[in-house]
């Protein structure tokens, strides 16, 4: 088997902030997170708003730094390269943000903010630059005369077109892409999810996914990273994981997606009893889950173990079988 393009093991990020006259106070954003990415596929990473994806996606960049774990780019350690040869890196990948209308400079053209990652990285003349950028927009399907444009002439569709553009203009290995469509107007998404599904296969990129939007999941990724409180939870192939969840967490997600097709009830949602108590030591979604079994749930945390859709999952009572409320 060939290495994966991008590998995390045991990624852990803890943020200190001062809390009043109690002094420093730990939130642990990432716990204990183990990914892979092999060369061209499309992750998804999934969850609710604060669950830390886009954390993970500045650790994996190392635009944050960790606490504690291992990334590896085609076998590098990342934590170990020196800051030159972490730039050189860079080079191979690439991120694109959730909003467009502030991750462009206002006073940049369009051009200057596509050529700007050229001009950092050196080695070419001001003709190379130029012809890259107009290739680019060629690319990403905006007319050539749109280099000359300022972010507040641009429609939002065509500021996060401007963004991919910037991200691919040093032809990178890997794309994350940090819900590249949540800013954006309902009827540009779609124009803006075929175009990076036409890049991806047409540059055998890898993407990792970020979105809390499961049909956007469905449509784009061939695996999918369910994360819940800074740990991933359940993880297999979108089209499996998606039919027959196998954590309380992911069904939850599941049942709170409207599905639009005439005449269909609603999943009716599972009401705890209670409020579970205090998580503990165990297991995370403990007070909110309803097959909860206490106390071992509180007490014992789950670990990663084979799921029936063929993937892993991280819980307790997974090995009931499939739930009624996991058939979507």
């Amino acid at each position: 088997m060939t290495s994966p393009l991008l590998e995390a093991d045991g990624l852990r990020k803890v943020f200190t902030t001062r809390s009043g006259v109690r002094g420093r106070h730990a939130n642990v954003a990432v716990d204990d997170v183990t990914l892979s990415i092999a060369a061209g596929e499309r992750v998804g990473l999934v969850g609710e708003s604060g669950s830390g994806k886009s954390t993970v996606a500045r650790l994996l960049l190392r635009l944050v730094e960790p606490t504690a774990g291992a990334i590896r780019f085609e076998g590098q350690d990342l934590m170990a390269l020196p800051e030159a040869e972490l730039r050189r890196l860079r080079r191979h990948m690439a991120m694109v943000f959730q909003n467009p209308h502030t991750s462009l400079h206002p006073r940049m053209t369009a051009a200057q903010s596509v050529a700007e990652p050229l001009r950092i990285a050196g080695g070419v003349g001001g003709e190379t630059i130029t012809r890259r950028v107009a290739e680019m927009f060629d690319l990403i399907g905006l007319p050539r005369s749109f280099r000359y444009r300022y972010p507040h002439e641009l429609s939002g569709g065509q500021k996060q077109r401007i963004s991919i553009a910037r991200a691919l203009i040093l032809r990178p290995r890997l794309m994350i892409l940090d819900e590249p469509t949540s800013a954006l107007d309902v009827s540009v998404q779609a124009q803006i999810l075929e175009l990076l599904l036409s890049l991806q296969q047409e540059l055998a990129l890898a993407f990792l996914f970020i979105s809390h939007n499961l049909a956007v999941v469905r449509y784009t990724c061939t695996r999918v990273l369910v994360m819940y409180r800074g740990a991933i939870v359940e993880q297999g192939e979108t089209r499996h994981v998606l039919a027959q969840p196998a954590h309380p967490y992911t069904q939850s997600l599941l049942a709170a997606t409207l599905d639009p097709v005439p005449g269909a009830k609603l999943p009716a949602p599972e009401v705890v009893d209670g409020d579970g108590g205090d998580a503990g030591s165990g297991c995370r979604y403990c007070q909110r889950c309803p097959r909860r079994m206490l106390p071992y749930c509180r007490e014992v945390a789950p670990v990663p173990v084979p799921a029936w859709h063929g993937g892993q999952v991280a819980c307790h009572a997974a090995s009931d079988g499939p739930s009624e409320q996991g058939g979507h």
